[in-house]
């Protein structure tokens, strides 16, 4: 479940730690102008109405095909540069593709994240010990790095080293914090998956106490919230914090024993009707392109699919991008095009019988290059899943998802994910938000354990 339909291995991070803050002072023409300036800003700037300083959004780019990830962009280091990473609510550690050299990545050497000595984090900082928590690393002396190995359930893997670095981050409100955040230096890198192409990086998204979201809290500077609306069309956005959790939302309790975003059971319904197929247990993840269930159920559904296509003007057909597809007298160009040949799933879940996930059939349909129809759910046992369940990407597309960690619960409402929400908030963050700037919003230093 780590990156796009993969688990990892490693040990899960589960203690929590302190990281410094460090304030965007970094411009060399901050002088007293500058300082005003920053005052000027604070002061038209209050917190929000959480009482915490504000959330963070980030435009988000890609599509679930032909790219198969959705990314946002970060700076991390001083000066800082941009870096793409893939969203992924299933993952706990965030990393990037680094020159250490590196082997099998996929951005070119000026794209490539270059670590400095003076940022490893070593055997015996207690940042290690939570990357191998419960084990303890395997290192011959404590000042020796911290090395990190992810192997997934689709046979790819990561290797690489733990660093501790500046992320420049901006606040909705218009300030921008400069926090040293820990993440994965990744320079070994394999990806066989035919269905789920590696994006630059990973952004730890999950209630694991390492994820960029745990980590943030930390800080208390937001809420413990994440949300993301993916676009049908490519895009859409993230946020971090609770600014924009709609008021009205449909929640659903997940699991308090889970790292990952883990649903109560869940029935399945097939144009309204009962399929028999109860108790689906189901993962949202973010980093998984596709929708994925358990063998029973997959097969089950893939019947019901079939089945209601009967008479319709629908012939299977091989397809490279997904192995069951369907062609009809003319290619497709959208999923709009074939939709009326196929019937909506529904998920019921059991402890909230009002609370229901709708996958229309653009939430389980592709349609290809090569103008075939696809079917999007995959069979979750075939690729390592065992009985685990996912809700992907394209089940998501067109709703407004939001993790809710601090009541631990998840709600979903249909949106326009096609836009930023400017309205929402001070006009000032139209602004190219990856741009640092000098500012001061009164924050104390915070310091390494």
């Amino acid at each position: 479940m780590e990156n796009k339909k993969r688990k990892a291995t490693v040990p899960w991070m589960m203690m929590m730690m302190m990281f410094f803050l460090v304030l965007s002072t970094n411009l060399s023409s901050c002088s007293s102008a500058a300082s005003q300036q920053s005052q000027n800003k604070r002061s038209t700037h209050p917190k929000g109405r959480t009482g915490f300083l504000s959330s963070f959004l980030f435009p988000v780019t890609g599509n679930v095909y032909p790219l198969g990830y959705y990314s946002i962009s970060l700076t991390i280091g001083n000066p800082p540069k941009v870096f793409e990473f893939d969203i992924d609510t299933g993952s706990d550690l965030t990393w990037v593709q680094c020159d250490a050299p590196c082997t099998g990545c996929t951005k070119t050497i000026d794209h490539l994240y270059k670590p400095q000595k003076h940022i490893l984090v070593s055997c015996g900082h207690p940042a290690c010990s939570v990357v191998h928590f419960p084990d303890s690393p395997r290192c011959e002396k404590p000042d020796d790095q911290c090395d990190f190995e992810i192997d997934y359930f689709d046979h790819g893997s990561v290797l690489g080293v733990v660093v501790s670095d500046v992320f420049s981050l901006r606040f909705m409100n218009g300030s921008l914090a400069r926090l040293r955040l820990t993440f994965g230096c990744a320079y070994d890198i394999k990806n066989p998956s035919p269905y789920n192409p590696l994006g630059a990086g990973v952004l730890g998204l999950s209630n694991g106490k390492a994820s960029l979201l745990s980590q943030l809290q930390s800080f208390d500077l937001t809420r413990n919230v994440i949300g993301h609306c993916l676009s049908g069309k490519g895009g859409g956005f993230l946020f971090i914090g609770d600014d924009l959790v709609p008021s009205k939302m449909p929640w659903m309790p997940m699991s308090a024993n889970s790292k990952n975003y883990l649903s109560s059971p869940a029935e399945v319904f097939f144009d309204g009707k009962p399929t028999g197929i109860k108790d689906l247990k189901l993962v949202f993840d973010s980093g998984s392109s596709y929708t994925y269930f358990n063998f029973r159920a997959y097969e089950a559904v893939l019947d019901l699919v079939r089945g209601g296509l009967n008479g319709k003007l629908l012939d299977t057909v091989e397809d490279k991008a997904l192995p069951i597809c369907w062609k009809g007298t003319k290619p497709f160009k959208t999923v709009h095009d074939v939709k009326n040949y196929f019937s909506t799933l529904t998920l019921s879940f059991t402890e909230t019988p009002t609370v229901q996930l709708e996958l229309q059939p653009e939430a389980y349909l592709i349609v290809t290059e090569e103008g075939n129809a696809c079917f999007g759910i995959l069979n979750g046992t075939e690729a390592g899943l065992g009985d685990f369940n996912i809700i992907g990407d394209i089940s998501m597309i067109g709703k407004m998802v939001v993790y809710d960690n601090e009541k631990q619960r998840i709600g979903w409402i249909s949106a326009d994910c096609d836009r930023l929400p400017y309205n929402s908030f001070d006009s000032n963050y139209n602004e190219d938000f990856r741009q640092p700037y000098a500012t001061n919003f009164g924050i104390v230093d915070e310091n390494y354990p």
